[in-house]
């Protein structure tokens, strides 16, 4: 028997690296987080002192990279002051880890693997977190991630246990929490827990900018793949149909997808196609009554869009014009104006059909609006265009 069709795995025509387009992957820079991990650290300054913690809220839409700022704040936190004070700090996906007593067997787990995970109430496993955590002379960070799955199935009692572990004992400083939230986790927090923690804690985070995505797909690139298998506006066109969530992870996952599109066809590039087919992957597809509903003279701007976008990244609103004349002549119906076609333009990336990008014209005061389909495969609409106008204009 042979297996020739598993030749393409690993058979690294693109790929160098497969690990950093895993979402735990967490890279030595962080795009756009600088001012928050600056805030993080203010919070947690008390750290370095012997009986100092620290607390902090992050919540935000997904994909804004809450959960990789905490692991990579704590890490940082670890290398930067280990001279000082033993740091270690646990991850626990409250999604997986939903009951209070998850949660505890999971801090001990920290210290002592063998720790017995059945048998002791709450007060003995914070006990012990407390004992193991002082005779190995450590401090540990707790980052309850997905916290909202936690505080909704079980409420609130886990979170004030921890937040006053050291409560009439002789010493403090055992532990310090972080609590991760697409939602507004307060909310869902009793007084008692929020008093303890402070509205001071919460940290937002907001989708990440066009240029912020295009960093990002452009760090994972060169830690993936291999140079000259990618360019500029391939890149440019994933931070584009991503634009809209500002979602990190969708970059990722679509410059992936385009890579292993690429290898399974045996070429060793990346091709427009590769980004546009990811991407409706990722992104919900082009609903049929979008493009059915559109006016007879939208329908043939997007057409005019279509035919140059098959083999180019982007277009400008000028070039739009020109192909759009000459797809009316085509179908024998009289061009509307420049101000119309503008209007068709804007209300064609309302409905999510198209993406537009304005950038200065070098050494110029001028500037320029650029039109990609990152969420569209141009061949394909090109193709419903044809048929829904031809069927209206007979």
């Amino acid at each position: 028997m042979t297996f020739d069709y598993l030749d393409v795995i690993g058979a690294g025509l693109i790929i160098l690296d497969s690990e950093p387009f895993s979402f735990d992957y967490v890279p030595e820079q962080l795009v756009g987080r600088d001012e928050i991990l600056r805030e993080m650290a203010l919070k947690f300054s008390p750290v370095i002192t012997a009986n100092g913690s620290g607390k902090a809220v992050l919540s935000g839409p997904v994909g804004t990279g809450k959960t990789s700022v905490a692991k990579r704040f704590c890490r940082d936190l670890q290398t930067k002051f280990e001279a000082s004070r033993k740091i270690k700090y646990v991850h626990i996906n409250c999604r997986n880890h939903s009951t209070p007593m998850q949660v505890l067997h999971k801090i001990v787990s920290v210290f002592d693997e063998g720790h017995p995970d059945r048998g002791l109430a709450m007060g003995e496993l914070l006990s012990s977190i407390r004992k193991l955590a002082r005779k190995d002379s450590t401090h540990v960070i707790v980052i309850l991630d997905e916290v909202d799955r936690l505080l909704r199935k079980s409420g609130n009692d886990v979170i004030y246990q921890l937040l006053r572990i050291d409560e009439d004992q002789a010493t403090s400083g055992t532990l310090s929490l972080i609590m991760i939230s697409q939602e507004q986790v307060l909310d869902l927090l009793e007084g008692a827990v929020i008093s303890r923690l402070g509205t001071s804690s919460l940290v937002k985070f907001s989708p990440y900018d066009l240029n912020q995505l295009y960093q990002i797909v452009e760090q994972r690139a060169k830690l993936t793949i291999k140079p000259g298998s990618y360019d500029e506006k391939i890149l440019r066109l994933i931070a584009e149909g991503s634009e809209q969530y500002g979602d990190a992870r969708r970059v990722i996952e679509s410059l992936n997808n385009a890579v292993l599109k690429a290898e399974s066809e045996g070429r060793s590039n990346l091709e427009m196609d590769d980004v546009q087919q990811a991407s409706t992957q990722i992104n919900p597809s082009m609903s049929e009554d979008i493009v059915k509903n559109l006016t007879t003279h939208q329908k043939l701007v997007s057409l005019a869009i279509c035919r140059r976008l098959r083999k180019e990244s982007n277009m400008t609103s000028k070039d739009v014009q020109g192909i759009y004349a000459a797809v009316c002549e085509e179908y024998m119906v009289k061009a509307k104006g420049q101000t119309t076609i503008w209007k068709i333009i804007n209300d064609l990336e309302i409905s999510g059909i198209i993406s537009r990008e304005v950038s200065n014209i070098e050494n110029t005061r001028g500037r320029t609006t650029y039109i990609s389909m990152p969420n569209v495969l141009p061949n394909d609409l090109a193709t419903r265009l044809e048929m829904l106008i031809k069927a209206e204009l007979r």
